[in-house]
């Protein structure tokens, strides 16, 4: 029982978005994406809004008066990161780096990144992405997020995928996501329950 509200905690799916985070033209996101979507929709603890940083167009110029444009492009969008318990994060590694829309993305919302948790799915060539989720996570640790340990990465991602996306020895990197994804579930959980108590404040 949740003491507080004398409520029982129960075990409700989480509401996930998963961030697609380039929009390079030619890029290999969405070949991961659908891979990792497949797996989340064979879970009962989830429920999933994509969030693709192709299908946005925020100007990297911030501003706390948006323009009319801007705030039909802000809509496509924040709406689904407010909603969401916990994200995804899907990245490929750019220059030792992640790419700038994903920043851009982030950089125009802040509270509905607040005490909720963050799991990161990286590709590129021989270092998987896993630079950029190291830049990632000091990114979210500034905006109140939790980042979970456990990640899921694709070393020379393009070889490893079929033509119709299938991953071609997809053991290691399934067991990968199941335990990534339990432990975003278990904060997910955890810190709505937590703040459902006590409002986070930091």
């Amino acid at each position: 029982m949740n003491s507080a509200t004398d409520q029982p905690i129960t075990d409700a799916p989480i509401h996930v978005a998963l961030i697609i985070g380039s929009n390079r033209e030619g890029r290999f996101g969405p070949v991961v994406a659908e891979w990792l979507l497949s797996r989340i929709r064979e879970r009962d603890d989830m429920e999933v809004d994509v969030v693709d940083a192709a299908d946005v167009r925020l100007p990297t110029a911030l501003s706390y008066s948006p323009s009319a444009e801007v705030t039909g492009e802000l809509a496509k969008v924040t709406p689904k990161l407010a909603d969401a318990d916990a994200f995804v994060v899907l990245t490929p590694e750019y220059n030792h780096s992640f790419p700038a829309p994903l920043k851009n993305l982030i950089d125009w919302h802040y509270t509905e990144w607040r005490a909720k948790p963050v799991a990161f799915v990286s590709y590129g060539g021989l270092s998987g992405g896993l630079r950029a989720v190291e830049h990632l996570r000091q990114v979210f640790a500034e905006l109140h997020a939790v980042t979970v340990r456990d990640t899921v990465s694709f070393h020379n991602a393009g070889a490893h995928f079929d033509d119709e996306g299938r991953h071609r020895d997809p053991a290691a990197p399934e067991a990968a996501a199941k335990g990534m994804l339990g432990q975003l579930v278990w904060w997910g959980r955890t810190l709505k329950e937590a703040k459902e108590v006590r409002p986070y404040a930091g």
